[in-house]
């Protein structure tokens, strides 16, 4: 299974949490995760698939479905930003995994739209398929409810 044609194919991808987009855990593995990945018998593939999408540039990780770590192909970003003013822009925030001269692992949050302004080009390099970013729910396949929206 290649971990970034799933998240190309579906375009919005859960990490491994349980929700109403497909999971990168389950696909990585073929099978159910129950729990957290971390202890599942085939747990490092998993990893690697994380990894994978992780480092690709090709994907936004940040908490947009239900405040799960959520993975958006860069071709619906430009339907994101023309909807974001409808988002909360924690949800839009993108995740980046850093390593500390002591080794020890930090996420680093990069607060929306500073992250977009830093990846103009790879934000625009990909318009939307004609009417994605008419329908936030349509756009993402998702019900509205499932996001969090801001007050």
């Amino acid at each position: 299974m290649d971990p970034i044609a799933f998240v190309e194919q579906h375009g919005v991808v859960l990490e491994g949490g349980r929700g109403p987009r497909p999971n990168l855990a389950e696909a990585a593995v073929g099978e159910p995760v129950r729990d957290s990945w971390w202890g599942h018998k085939k747990g490092r593939a998993i990893f690697r698939a994380t990894r994978t999408v992780r480092d690709c540039g090709e994907v936004l990780i940040c908490r947009l479905v239900g405040g799960k770590i959520t993975y958006v192909h860069r071709r619906l970003c430009p339907a994101i930003v023309r909807l974001a003013n409808s988002l909360d822009k924690k949800t839009l925030a993108a995740l980046r995994e850093e390593h500390t001269p002591s080794g020890a692992h930090r996420v680093r949050t990069i607060p929306f739209p500073l992250h977009r302004a830093q990846n103009g080009a790879a934000w625009s390099k990909f318009a939307p398929a004609a009417g994605e970013s008419a329908d936030l729910s349509a756009t993402l396949g998702i019900t509205s409810r499932l996001l969090v929206t801001r007050d």
